[in-house]
């Protein structure tokens, strides 16, 4: 009896950055596009969701004894920096939870299966001018008179995120550093002065390609699911999807329908 081919997954879990990273321009749709036909870009982006949140939905998502994926990046601490005393206080987590909440989620990942690429991603900066001209657009004189969030606050997050990944051994995307790079980064790669343009989504994009071709992860090296059409004889196509044994070159004529789900 023939085995299913179950190609690898890599979870995207995060807050609204990650929920909208499927619309166009995305970084999440670049990756489905980068590995097509290699492995399943799954999205488990939440609005509005910090990490304390996030933790109560771990159990729920990857209930045992679900596989693994090979891969999840995770994505948050625009919420978690939400300032105390305004309009999104609710979504306020503070700094030392911050970073004890994201050691849980890694660790929950980590306990899965050692092998899982667990990779960071620190919050983008925030463009407080942006935010307020959103605000205004939205609500005109009723808007809110204080800023919601601030750059300055937001970058404390994003080094925490940083020094997790650092105590724990694994990659992380200091996107917060990275954008600020770029002269005009806030309407370059911030539309709302928080959310993501086209341009910031493939500042994501390309840094999380980096990150997993530097892990091990790199499309080009990957097994094609099924062969390409090129190795399928017209006549007899039935062929070409019986077992010739296994490889990981990434050739297209190196199809192999025993290739497990963690075989990456």
């Amino acid at each position: 009896m023939a085995m299913a081919v179950v190609r690898p997954q890599i979870v995207l879990l995060g807050d609204s950055i990650t929920e909208q990273s499927f619309r166009r321009g995305g970084w999440g749709a670049g990756l489905a596009d980068s590995y097509s036909r290699k492995a399943d870009i799954v999205v488990r982006g939440y609005g509005g969701y910090n990490t304390r949140w996030a933790l109560l939905l771990l159990h729920h998502l990857w209930p045992t004894p679900l596989p693994p994926p090979a891969a999840v990046t995770i994505f948050f601490g625009a919420n978690d920096a939400a300032l105390l005393g305004r309009q999104s206080q609710k979504q306020h987590v503070p700094l030392p939870e911050y970073k004890h909440n994201l050691r849980q989620i890694v660790s929950h990942f980590k306990q899965m299966s050692p092998a899982i690429l667990v990779l960071l991603i620190a919050p983008p900066p925030v463009d407080e001018d942006g935010r307020e001209q959103y605000a205004k657009s939205l609500y005109g004189d009723k808007a809110r008179k204080l800023p919601e969030r601030t750059n300055e606050v937001t970058g404390t997050y994003a080094r925490q995120c940083v020094q997790l990944a650092q105590e724990m051994q694994i990659p992380c995307i200091d996107v917060w550093t990275v954008m600020q790079q770029t002269e005009g980064w806030q309407k370059l790669f911030l539309r709302d002065g928080l959310h993501l343009t086209e341009e910031g989504n493939a500042v994501v994009h390309s840094e999380v390609l980096r990150a997993l071709n530097g892990a091990g992860l790199a499309a080009e090296e990957m097994q094609l699911d099924f062969p390409h059409h090129s190795a399928i004889d017209g006549a007899h196509p039935e062929k070409a999807f019986q077992s010739q044994g296994c490889s990981s070159s990434g050739n297209v004529d190196a199809f192999c329908p025993e290739i497990a789900s963690n075989h990456i």
